[in-house]
């Protein structure tokens, strides 16, 4: 016989049975990348929930010294505190199933991280769809709850939180009333004492006042000190103004919003694009790695 002759059930085609298993090896160092990446990410998420958690912790605690560390007088500290104490409950615990489900190669919990950060993504989607669409009501909603707001100002106590964020975006914004400082004229708790027009200290433009006005900042002081939600309901935070001087902001809030919208438009599409592209990132990884583990790690294994 020929030994170049094929026998029967001869081939002659030799089989690299190293090709497939080098192939199994890179698939599994690229998943244990994306493993590791994943859980880093989710890692350092995870710390700074639970850093958003403490700032709402320590609000709630102790607001008088997060006053003074803050160094800003006007602050809304009861909407601040449960919403950091929220935010930072449900980050830490969507990275926790992030970390958890990547280190641990669980799938149930990568398929949950997945579809959290879906759902996550979809609500971000439609807001931002509404906020779009429905432009003219929302402004008309807004203009109609501050106008409310500045009438019932230190009125009824259940509005202290809307009231000390309404004085917070006069404060930032250095604006007073909806249109004009004349809105206040609305409020009947400004309006008591005929020969004085009073308004929030928010309205106040500090940075105009000569060192004779200076002394007349210590209610701001003591509101400073107590903090928003323990100020007594007195003029505490009321200041002594007239709204044609230039010691008070004349321009309205809703042309500030307007002009700041504008100047910031960039930054926050940019800040919603970052967020999304992010979370589209994680969904990708966790789906990757969920869909994929099993399968490999099987084929792995039979060339082991």
């Amino acid at each position: 016989m020929d030994p170049w002759e094929e026998g029967p059930g001869m081939s002659l085609v030799t089989t690299n049975s190293k090709a497939p298993r080098s192939t199994m090896a890179a698939q599994d160092s690229c998943l244990s990348l994306i493993k590791y990446l994943l859980f880093v990410f989710n890692l350092f998420f995870f710390v700074l929930g639970s850093l958003i958690f403490c700032f709402g912790i320590w609000i709630l605690v102790d607001k008088t010294s997060f006053v003074s560390f803050v160094g800003l007088s006007f602050m809304p500290l009861q909407i601040w505190s449960k919403a950091l104490a929220v935010s930072g409950v449900l980050t830490m615990g969507l990275a926790l199933l992030g970390c958890v489900g990547a280190l641990k190669e669980l799938r149930c919990l990568l398929g949950l991280y997945f579809g959290m950060l879906l759902l996550l993504f979809v609500t971000q989607i439609t807001l931002g769809i509404l906020i779009s669409t429905q432009k003219t009501l929302l402004e008309r909603k807004v203009k109609d709850f501050v106008l409310e707001t500045i009438q019932n100002y230190h009125s009824d106590p259940e509005r202290s939180a809307a009231e000390e964020s309404w004085d917070y975006v006069q404060f930032q914004l250095r604006c007073c009333g909806w249109h004009s400082p004349q809105d206040w004229s609305r409020a009947p708790s400004l309006s008591n004492n005929a020969s004085e027009f009073r308004l929030p200290c928010s309205c106040n433009n500090w940075s105009a006042t000569n060192d004779s006005a200076i002394p007349d900042m210590a209610s701001l002081s003591q509101f400073s000190r107590g903090g928003p939600l323990a100020r007594p309901r007195h003029s505490a935070d009321l200041c002594a103004s007239d709204p044609k001087t230039r010691l008070t902001y004349g321009e309205g809030c809703a042309r500030s919003l307007q002009k700041w919208l504008h100047n910031n438009l960039i930054s926050i599409v940019g800040i919603c694009l970052g967020v999304g592209l992010l979370e589209l990132s994680f969904m990708t990884l966790s789906i990757f790695l969920c869909r994929n583990l099993d399968h490999v790690y099987d084929r792995l294994a039979r060339y082991r």
